[in-house]
């Protein structure tokens, strides 16, 4: 399960696309009401046609990169998955239903499905309204079958070494920084998603003292991938750096931001840059427009002399592999 992408990169299909998006209670957390005067009065008319515009700077002849790169991979895992995969989005298509109805028709008396979230990390507005809209799905149409869900596997070793062996290759470049770029969620977020209530920033180094709550805090999550990436490919503390993209509105989202240190980088004396965008397992538009199109211009218009992204893992043949052994204890 995905997060979904427009049908088309026509401004009608962008419009749909981002209400569903934006109308969701755990990506904009606010009452209903308010909610869709801000959606459906204001982001929506006036954002879709710039969204538009840039969801057909990348779009491809075969569609959409997320849903190409989704569909790669599952063919990929069926090819050494003796189970039926099959995929859904959280928004847009394929819905839920269309993917557990056509597993029903590969198996008879079909008893259990597993949903593998795409997020490596626990956020409310990912893996968190992802898993609960497919649950709900399943209870809605009373399906007969289990459904069980992979959890986060942001440190799990298969994870972190597929991840890994997508960079290593570019570090026999010449580079001065990499940067792990990270979507971005407010920090009201990460403080609702406190079990404790008091520890999410409140405590100090909060996401380096053991808690309950990293358990579904993003942040702690998100720097755990990070540090034991950076330790399997042997990167020195200055070699490297995290920050948060795709910021929306005026509130305070988790720093720092990564358009704001593409800018600043250059008069630090970063002249080459790599950048990886582990929250994401699909090349999609954060990846592709947001970070390879106008982050490089941000960074080099700064100053900076060569900036190169890392794909993300699509399909590469560790990663394949590495989905394949995270369902391996629910066979």
């Amino acid at each position: 399960m995905n997060l979904g992408s427009p049908d088309s990169p026509s401004v009608k299909d962008v419009k749909k696309y981002l209400r569903e998006f934006l109308m969701d209670e755990k990506v904009i957390d606010i009452p209903s009401f308010p909610r869709n005067l801000l959606v459906k009065g204001i982001i929506v008319p006036f954002r879709s046609p710039k969204s538009a515009h840039a969801y057909q700077s990348i779009w491809t002849d075969e569609g959409s990169p997320l849903m190409v790169n989704t569909s790669r991979l599952q063919e990929a895992l069926q090819a050494i998955c003796p189970e039926p995969v099959e995929v859904c989005m959280r928004y847009g298509n394929p819905h839920p239903s269309v993917a557990f109805d056509r597993l029903q028709q590969q198996v008879d008396r079909l008893e259990e499905v597993i949903l593998v979230p795409l997020y490596p990390h626990y956020a409310m507005s990912s893996y968190e309204t992802a898993v609960e809209y497919a649950r709900e799905v399943h209870l809605k149409k009373r399906y007969p079958f289990k459904l069980t869900v992979l959890p986060p596997y942001y440190i799990d070793p298969h994870y972190i070494n597929a991840l890994s062996n997508s960079i290593r290759p570019f570090l026999s470049q010449p580079f001065d920084k990499l940067v792990f770029s990270y979507h971005g969620v407010p920090e009201r977020h990460i403080l609702k998603s406190d079990c404790t209530g008091e520890h999410c920033l409140k405590v100090a180094d909060c996401c380096h003292v053991a808690s309950k709550a990293h358990r579904v805090c993003y942040r702690h999550q998100t720097l755990e991938t990070t540090r034991n990436v950076a330790e399997m490919l042997e990167l020195k503390a200055d070699q490297y750096e995290q920050t948060f993209q795709s910021r929306l509105g005026q509130d305070k989202w988790l720093t720092p931001y990564t358009a704001a240190r593409l800018k600043e980088l250059p008069g630090e004396g970063v002249k080459h840059l790599l950048i990886a965008c582990p929250a994401f397992v699909s090349d999609c538009l954060e990846t592709l427009e947001e970070i390879a199109m106008a982050g490089k211009e941000i960074f080099l218009a700064a100053g900076g002399e060569s900036y190169t992204v890392i794909p993300c893992l699509n399909d590469h043949p560790d990663w394949v592999s590495t989905v394949n052994k995270l369902i391996e204890p629910y066979r």
